[in-house]
């Protein structure tokens, strides 16, 4: 027996994040390591443990194997639960058919016997690859209030950039009129930010009708969204003003850990009152030795520094000998930085080797293109990797 909640998270996990290249080639989008200690993840699930929801299914498809071992019973988000809690749920065959998620719309849809097990009165729909801090209960409350078929949260972006999302006009009192998934002309912008509230009969009844539509993508933005707006549903807008950063390009990815340094940080992750859980896999505390230099950076528990580290964010277990130097650049957990080596404006992926006196990447300026090492490659001693690479195991001979 299931106990009812009032509302639950369904948080889409599946995408593959092509744009992310080597760095998703054995990872989930939402698995892709961030800020020294987190996951992508982390951020939503966070968000959701911070706002009172306490039951959220997780759907995953591409490369699961990472993501569902990280999440495991949900204990490090207090997610494991007895009635409720955290659940993966990857693609299944059913009695009738079995099918790869086609759309986020799908996704939902095939899901729908987890979202009926709780009866809630609200579905809040989430995506699992943006990095920000915001507070759920709110946007349900204006929900409620309302009395919405669906609250879209949005957030204002420069115009210049409106035609990459969603965009949506609203009246005096913030009900959606018009909705257009990335148009060439952007009438405002007010662009979605990929998070719904649906009342739930309203939501399963526009998910089944999605279903039996031959000619539809399944996809919210595409088909559910603009066929409840067309019959007049009530849809409201959610304004969120805080930091929001979808890291879905090599280049996002980079300026997201670079806003958490500095004396004030676009993106403060030490608030105490919104703590970003993450799985602590217990690495001892680092150790900095003597003669090692370290400016406006973050570094993880387990590393050992005894090079120079400039404004830079450094994962766990990583080591960077004395006459190394890590300068603009995301290091992930497990990396071995010799002497005499030199990494600027990069991005090094897990257990990768930079040998003695190898270059990686060029410093910072304009023009400059951020480099890439995939996870476990060793980059040979004195060898030079050109800004802009873009380094896995096809390639890596070729040094």
């Amino acid at each position: 027996m299931y106990r009812k909640k009032e509302c639950i998270a369904m948080l889409l996990a599946g995408g593959q994040g092509s744009r992310l290249y080597v760095l998703t080639e054995k990872n989930a989008k939402p698995a892709v390591p961030f800020g020294g200690k987190y996951r992508i993840i982390d951020f939503p699930m966070s968000n959701c443990v911070n706002s009172g929801i306490d039951t959220v299914g997780v759907l995953t498809q591409y490369q699961p194997l990472v993501l569902n071992e990280y999440i495991g019973n949900g204990q490090p988000w207090d997610l494991d639960r007895v009635h409720g809690g955290v659940m993966v749920l990857p693609p299944y065959q059913g009695k009738k058919s079995s099918d790869w998620y086609r759309g986020t719309a799908n996704a939902i849809y095939q899901n729908m016997a987890f979202i009926r097990r709780y009866s809630p009165d609200y579905v809040l729909i989430l995506s699992g690859d943006h990095i920000y801090k915001m507070d759920y209960s709110e946007m349900l409350d204006l929900h409620k209030k309302s009395n919405a078929d669906c609250t879209i949260a949005v957030l204002e972006v420069p115009m210049e950039e409106a035609h990459r999302f969603g965009i949506l006009s609203t009246d005096s009192e913030g009900r959606i009129t018009e909705f257009e998934e990335k148009p060439k002309e952007p009438k405002s912008n007010k662009a979605s930010m990929g998070i719904y509230i649906f009342s739930r009969e309203v939501l399963e009844e526009y998910l089944t009708r999605d279903e039996l539509d031959p000619n539809s993508s399944n996809d919210f933005g595409k088909n559910v969204i603009p066929a409840m707006l067309s019959d007049g549903k009530r849809m409201f807008s959610y304004t969120f003003d805080g930091y929001w950063k979808d890291v879905g390009t090599i280049q996002s990815l980079w300026e997201a850990n670079m806003d958490l340094l500095g004396e004030k940080p676009n993106f403060d992750i030490h608030d105490k009152n919104w703590r970003i859980f993450y799985r602590n896999n217990a690495e001892p505390p680092q150790f900095i030795r003597d003669g090692a230099i370290i400016d406006n950076s973050l570094i993880t528990e387990g590393c050992d520094v005894a090079g120079t580290v400039i404004n830079s964010v450094i994962s766990s277990g990583v080591k960077i000998e004395a006459g190394a130097v890590v300068r603009d650049s995301v290091i992930m957990s497990g990396v071995t930085v010799k002497s005499g080596a030199e990494i600027d404006y990069s991005i090094i992926d897990a257990d990768t080797v930079i040998e003695r006196d190898a270059v990686v990447g060029e410093k910072l300026g304009n023009g400059a293109k951020i480099t890439v090492i995939a996870s476990g490659i060793e980059i040979p001693q004195g060898k030079t990797v050109a800004a802009g690479s873009m380094i896995d195991r096809s390639n890596a001979d070729k040094l």
